[in-house]
């Protein structure tokens, strides 16, 4: 019976020892199957991160895209087939990728486009031209005015030169008439743009050094302007001429001398007279007034001088 103890003993030593042996390797095994756990766990986490990573830069992608597309849409006015199928341009050995950043960087410095250029173009050349025509028009118009006004300036002046030249002779004559052994005539001021310029009007009677009109004394200078109006008269007649209180600063030899002027013109032209010089009236052929009878009322009074000597 010991023996056999002893030989179960040792067979049970024996056994403890390869279970033992049998722990020992399952649990090298364990740890090594816990590593590899634990290994892969960290390659899912990892996994796990780089899918999000991987999910961010979809999205970002796809937001590109969009935005491309967009921009395709917005500048090129075509969709995602048309720019695929578009003619690629020659690079020329060029990095395509330098080649595009130069192209964005022209685009950019062009700053942003009008899409209705074209037509908003059309609409500014056609105005242009509309008011082009209409300038030409203008000019034409400018050139036809300037030459009508030069031929008009020409006229005038040409005109105004022959009355000008009619009125100094006939001044000079009449001048002689109102101041015996005078002299008076008339000067431009600008002889070389008469229309520009003026008229001086000078005066000298005999015994007078002047030749002014504001030297003059009153009657002298109404003779003077008599001298110039009946010139103009002369120069340019007309039907009728109407005088008013033209001899009141005149003496009765200066009134002779003016009455011989309205003599000359009698046979010509009608010539209305107010006056109060007697002279006056007694020169004239009908008279013209108003007369009050005492304790009566104004009455017009029309006579006839050479049929009432009475009152000459």
């Amino acid at each position: 019976i010991a023996a056999v103890i002893e030989t179960k003993s040792a067979q049970l030593a024996v056994r403890r020892k390869a279970l033992k042996q049998d722990v020992c390797a399952t649990d090298r095994r364990i740890a090594q199957v816990r590593r590899k756990a634990s290994e892969r766990e960290v390659a899912i986490e990892a996994g796990r991160f780089r899918s999000g990573e991987i999910a961010v830069e979809e999205a970002e992608l796809r937001i590109r895209v969009e935005s491309l597309l967009e921009a395709l849409r917005r500048d090129a006015d075509a969709d995602e087939e048309e720019a695929l199928a578009a003619e690629r341009p020659a690079t020329a050995g060029e990095d395509p990728g330098a080649r595009v950043a130069s192209l964005a960087a022209e685009l950019a410095r062009l700053g942003p486009v009008n899409r209705h250029a074209d037509e908003e173009f059309r609409e500014v050349d056609e105005r242009y031209r509309l008011i082009h025509e209409q300038v030409k028009d203008l000019q034409r118009s400018r050139s036809e005015l300037g030459r009508v006004i030069a031929s008009l300036d020409n006229e005038m002046e040409a005109r105004f030169s022959r009355t000008f030249e009619d009125v100094a002779r006939h001044y000079r004559r009449f001048f002689a008439t109102l101041f015996p052994g005078g002299a008076g005539r008339l000067t431009l001021t600008d002889p070389e743009n008469p229309l520009q310029g003026g008229v001086d009007i000078e005066a000298q009677p005999l015994g007078k050094k002047v030749a002014k009109l504001a030297l003059l004394s009153g009657g002298e200078r109404s003779l003077a302007a008599l001298a110039f109006l009946f010139a103009v008269f002369k120069a340019r007649p007309g039907p009728f001429y109407i005088l008013d209180e033209v001899d009141a600063a005149l003496d009765d030899s200066n009134l002779q001398r003016f009455l011989r002027l309205v003599d000359e013109f009698r046979d010509h032209a009608q010539l209305i007279v107010v006056t109060h010089q007697q002279s006056t009236v007694r020169a004239a052929d009908v008279l013209f007034g108003v007369t009050m009878e005492p304790g009566g009322s104004s009455q017009a009074l029309v006579r006839r001088m050479d049929e009432v000597p009475a009152l000459v």
